[in-house]
């Protein structure tokens, strides 16, 4: 039967209202599964279950109660150090051995640095030094090799990170007999350079400076620069290096905080007082104490003041070296 002219408004009804139930009916259906997936973790009256809100509390009072002592842990410590240097000379150990009494801070500040001609200042000057040329130049040696690990292939590539991670995983004090036998060979015992030479290595700079560059700097953009006419030199010092600025920053801290507290090596290698770090300073001071030739409590101002640094570097730092981890975490 031919269709009337009639017919066809009612067909076109017919198909929309078809095409509007289904549209409804997977409405309805997705509402059905939202609904259950928000449902899953809750009880029958439509709240969380009671074993998930014991297990979430009981859990968060474990990691806090962690944390908590962990915090005691260092920080008492450096509270214990911090009120016995507050203390004038004769009173270090008398009252309460946390709280203030007798207070003297800048005092016995102006002691220590006056006594023997500043020998203290000298060491504290040695250690910075140490710390900011080896971390320093460290620092740029490590992001280099690691970059070049991360970034171009060539052969023996494997072998070469291999050897790194090795090397990551030896005791540094294994070195000190061998590099003192070999700096005694060659002349450089009791100079900066026994010090400085060990301090610029660090396989764990290198680890980190791979995991930095193939985080923080993507192929495209060492493809751009290629493309815009730019060397591999160019390329590694005006753009890679300014993407890794955060990485750059952990990597030094890590060194730098290393070298600071070196003991072993500097006692070994240097035997002019002059040339001492403030940690072998403070060691032999402390066997002077044993032989009543200086009194206890200039070690503990020391020891406190060489502290200092380290805080204060973490923290005018700790934007970057956060960031830095961060982005070595994801990773």
């Amino acid at each position: 039967m031919a269709e009337t002219p009639g017919d066809r408004p009612r067909h076109d009804r017919s198909a929309r209202e078809g095409v509007a139930r289904k549209r409804s009916a997977r409405k309805r259906s997705a509402r059905k599964a939202a609904a259950g997936t928000r449902g899953a973790g809750k009880g029958p009256a439509g709240g969380l279950r009671g074993d998930s809100i014991e297990t979430t509390a009981t859990s968060r009072i474990a990691v806090t109660a962690v944390l908590a002592l962990t915090a005691v842990y260092f920080l008492f410590p450096l509270w214990w150090l911090f009120v016995a240097a507050t203390k004038d000379a004769g009173y270090t150990f008398a009252g309460s051995p946390l709280w203030f009494s007798n207070f003297d801070l800048f005092g016995n500040i102006g002691d220590l640095f006056a006594y023997k001609d500043g020998i203290f200042a000298v060491w504290t000057a040695n250690s910075a030094l140490y710390s900011i040329v080896g971390a320093g130049l460290g620092t740029l040696i490590a992001v280099a090799t690691g970059y070049a690990l991360a970034k171009y292939e060539f052969r023996g590539k494997g072998v070469l990170f291999g050897v790194v991670l090795g090397a990551v995983l030896i005791p540094k004090v294994l070195f000190t007999l061998p590099l003192f036998l070999m700096f005694s060979e060659t002349g450089i015992v009791n100079t900066y350079l026994a010090v400085l030479l060990p301090s610029i290595v660090s396989p764990f700079g290198v680890y980190l400076g791979r995991v930095f560059a193939a985080s923080s700097v993507p192929d495209e953009v060492i493809e751009a620069a290629r493309l815009d006419g730019a060397n591999e030199g160019r390329i590694f010092f005006g753009v890679s290096l300014k993407m890794m600025a955060p990485a750059l920053v952990t990597i030094f801290l890590f060194q730098f905080v290393e070298i600071w507290n070196n003991f072993l090596l500097p006692s070994q290698v240097l035997i002019s007082e002059n040339l001492r770090p403030v940690t072998v300073g403070l060691v032999s001071w402390n066997a002077l104490v044993q032989a009543g030739q200086i009194e206890r409590h200039m070690v503990i101002i020391g020891a406190f003041v060489a502290v200092v640094p380290l805080i204060v570097a973490f923290l005018s730092l700790q934007r970057f070296w956060r960031s830095g981890l961060a982005a070595g975490a994801i990773k």
